[in-house]
């Protein structure tokens, strides 16, 4: 089976793609944090966008969340793996996104 990369990866239906910022090294005050402590970031860059929610009418829900977009997600959402060496998680637009970063 060929390894997969990033560029070759199409989210199916309302779902996106995302890769997790870094969890941060620093508090804010300057305080190092150790890796036992960072937890997961909910915070994230958008890869790659599904084409939307097929409604009942047959046609397909817009999209609010663009490729390129940084956005908050909920703690547990989604599923985590690891593609190009970068952790990623597939997200249900609806559900999991909670805000787009301006």
């Amino acid at each position: 089976m060929k390894a997969s990369n990033v560029t070759n990866v199409r989210p199916l239906s309302d779902r996106l793609l995302v890769r997790r910022a870094p969890a941060h090294d620093k508090s804010k005050g300057g305080i190092l944090i150790p890796d036992s402590a960072k937890g997961l970031n909910q915070k994230g860059e958008v890869l790659a966008v599904g084409p939307g929610k097929l409604l009942p009418d047959g046609t397909r829900g817009p999209m609010p969340v663009q490729k390129g977009d940084t956005i908050l997600f909920t703690k547990h959402a989604g599923f985590w793996g690891k593609l190009d060496d970068h952790e990623v998680v597939v997200l249900v637009e609806w559900n999991d996104v909670l805000a787009v970063v301006e």
